[in-house]
């Protein structure tokens, strides 16, 4: 029966039906053609309950937060202390698009959000500066790959709950790979900006330049601090601490910097409400499709079937990274935690792995499939700013994907990379 579940769902995506649809219409459809209608009055009892957990409280209040202060004109101070950082290289305004995506993934924990704020101030920015719309939008799309892998992050929120793995050492797991990433794409962008002629400024921001805009940014970077510091210090909860990032988001944008007004706030509820009731919809059906296929004895077979073709350890996670950057560019970070993560997370047990370690290696996989196509979501978010295609953007951004696989494979082979600060802390 499961597999005929993962049947339908494949047909549903190959027709284009939104995933969540997909993972409701799977268990529905399996249950009438096996004629087991009993089940039925079990899938909403299972879809309230997936969804109707206190964790999960996080998510629409970490988009909140970082929607406040985007809307509160945070992401431009970010902007501008990046620029003065790096903006004197060549190819400055690529390099500033990166660091300014690791500055804001402590505030939003979304990729599409970075992609979305950080895109409409620096495309434009990068055209005007003499770069190809296509490459703006590329090193944009790929920066954005390290917002939910920097914490806070959402789908590792997502993970910790369904797998009971703490959300507090992930965080730390994904602070080194995130940096990684983006100082192996600023690597890269200097190549490029090099063999292109990119512009360069003539000179390096002075001490006061620098001063002022480090004054501008130092408060909202506080938000990443206090987020982890309470929580390593017992002080909240991962959901408390999203709490705690509103109400500073809140406290920074109305009362220090005075850049939001009440009026406001009604766009900002209503943009957070439609993204955290797509996130917790697909979290619903998901919990429903990976419920079912958990209670088949799925994960059990396939972890039978894993050690049937070998039992080399490194071979073994050199194929669960090639199945998740495969799933990656079919399937969304949180659906794809929630149907592989009881999946594989037993198989990866047996091996050995620290259920952290397998953690932040499954986050990280998911996340790059964000920026891959054909279903990549960042890329669509990057060709709604830009017109362009989503292949042109993708072919631009081969060489950082290229650094995104190779931090993937760095990390799951050197596990020391990702968990020395978890260690640390006390969760490995």
């Amino acid at each position: 029966m499961p597999l005929t579940f993962f049947w339908i769902l494949l047909v549903t995506m190959a027709v284009g039906i939104p995933i969540a649809f997909g993972l409701a219409i799977a268990p529905v459809l399996g249950f009438i053609l096996a004629d087991k209608m009993v089940f039925m009055k079990l899938l909403p009892q299972r879809l309230f309950l997936g969804i109707n957990q206190f964790p999960l409280l996080a998510i629409p209040l970490f988009l909140l937060a970082g929607e406040i202060m985007n809307i509160g004109g945070i992401t431009l101070r970010l902007v501008r202390f990046a620029n003065v950082l790096v903006g004197h290289f060549r190819g400055g305004l690529a390099h500033v698009n990166i660091v300014a995506s690791i500055l804001f993934a402590g505030l939003s924990g979304s990729a599409v959000a970075d992609t979305s704020a950080l895109g409409s101030i620096l495309i434009p920015a990068m055209e005007k500066d003499g770069y190809t719309t296509r490459f703006s939008a590329a090193v944009t799309a790929a920066s954005s790959v390290i917002g939910p892998i920097i914490p806070p992050s959402i789908i590792m929120v997502i993970y910790g709950l369904v797998m009971s793995t703490s959300v507090a050492g992930l965080f730390l797991a994904g602070f080194v790979p995130g940096l990684m990433m983006g100082g192996g794409m600023m690597i890269v962008t200097a190549f490029i900006a090099k063999r292109r002629n990119f512009p360069k400024r003539d000179a390096m921001s002075s001490f006061k330049e620098m001063w002022q805009a480090f004054k501008g940014a130092f408060l909202p970077l506080l938000t990443p601090v206090i987020i982890l510091g309470g929580i390593l210090s017992g002080v909240f909860t991962p959901t408390e601490a999203a709490g705690a990032a509103v109400a500073y988001a809140l406290f920074l944008s109305f009362v220090v910097l005075r850049t939001i007004k009440l009026k406001d706030l009604m766009g900002v509820f209503y943009r957070t409400g439609v993204a955290s009731a797509a996130i917790l919809f697909v979290v619903g059906t998901a919990t429903v499709f990976g419920g079912i296929v958990t209670i088949s004895g799925l994960p059990v077979k396939i972890g039978n079937f894993v050690f049937s073709i070998t039992d080399n350890t490194y071979i073994l996670l050199l194929l669960i990274n090639i199945l998740l950057l495969i799933v990656g560019m079919f399937l969304d970070a949180s659906p794809a935690i929630l149907i592989l993560g009881p999946i594989l997370a037993p198989t990866m047990m047996k091996l050995g792995i620290h259920p952290l370690h397998f953690a932040i290696i499954m986050c990280v996989n998911l996340t790059v499939g964000l920026a891959t196509p054909p279903l990549g979501l960042i890329l669509f978010v990057a060709s709604s700013l830009t017109r362009l295609q989503v292949l042109e953007i993708a072919r631009e951004m081969i060489p950082y994907l290229l650094v995104h696989i190779a931090v993937i494979f760095l990390i799951t082979y050197l596990p020391f990379l990702s968990m020395t600060l978890p260690k640390i802390a006390g969760f490995y």
